[in-house]
């Protein structure tokens, strides 16, 4: 695609060396950085975001050590114990970090209870609180997650778990956060929520054309690179001519790939 600026706003990395934390789920294959490297060049993008796995717990090192080799146009999201001190944030900023993870499905390390309080002290570094739940559950937090003071990022399209429809209440929910004044979402992974699968993904695709074209200012894109714990091979560039087929205009699509990541992690 080879458009100047463009990001991929979810990625991950293991690479050999940095053992997995108890709380892993799951045993990931090699993804190092060098081999997505080789990815971005294909994709035509000069900027990712790279998410600390859960895997990793509170170690943010490879996540670290990935954003570095990456250079110039790489950022990350670290995952941090509730009681992370000024100076570790500072230190994480400083080597490219812009928000913390909280995963709320298998493999989490931070419950719900202190999202509002990380949310608080990351507001004045302009990080995002990136969230991943199902989306279905939604409206059981969508009064806490709208008082928010920092940015929010909802992952993969709200990730619903089981069938969703333009009437669902889960749906709803995610646009009115949509609709505040600090909310994005990512229009990637349709294969976390479709039941009907590659390459059409034809039961979750309008979601993509009504999330991009009602709120254009407020997507993103990824390719949930290397994909974890999926089982089967998917290929990236595909993933994203997927969303940019279902998006209406050139204008909305640059927006999505290259202003509104420059805007939401500050490049």
């Amino acid at each position: 695609m080879n458009i100047e600026g463009a990001c991929d706003c979810h990625i991950h990395v293991y690479e050999e060396g940095y053992p997995l934390a108890a709380s892993a789920t799951f045993t990931p294959p090699p993804a190092p950085a060098s081999a997505y490297r080789e990815v971005q060049h294909a994709l035509g993008f000069s900027r990712a975001i790279v998410v600390q796995p859960t895997g990793y717990g509170f170690d943010n090192r490879c996540t670290l050590a990935a954003i570095a080799q990456l250079g110039d146009g790489a950022g990350g999201i670290a995952v941090v114990p509730p009681d992370v001190c000024d100076d570790e944030l500072q230190r994480l900023h400083d080597a490219g970090i812009r928000g913390v993870r909280f995963m709320m499905l298998a493999g989490g390390v931070l419950p719900w209870d202190v999202l509002t309080d990380m949310a608080a002290r990351i507001a004045p570094m302009g990080w995002n609180i990136n969230l991943q739940l199902d989306g279905h559950t939604l409206p059981q937090h969508e009064a806490m997650l709208a008082r928010l003071c920092s940015k929010l990022v909802i992952d993969h399209l709200g990730k619903f778990l089981a069938p969703v429809t333009p009437e669902s209440e889960g749906f709803a929910s995610l646009c009115r956060l949509l609709d505040g004044p600090r909310c994005w979402v990512k229009l990637s992974a349709p294969y976390e929520s479709s039941r009907n699968g590659a390459p059409d993904f034809d039961d979750v695709s309008w979601l993509v054309r009504t999330l991009s074209t009602r709120f254009p200012e407020r997507c993103v894109w990824a390719s949930n690179w290397p994909h974890p714990n999926v089982k089967r091979v998917l290929d990236d560039a595909r993933m994203l001519d997927w969303m940019t087929r279902l998006v209406q205009s050139d204008e909305t699509r640059r927006k999505i790939l290259v202003d509104n990541p420059a805007e939401l992690y500050r490049f």
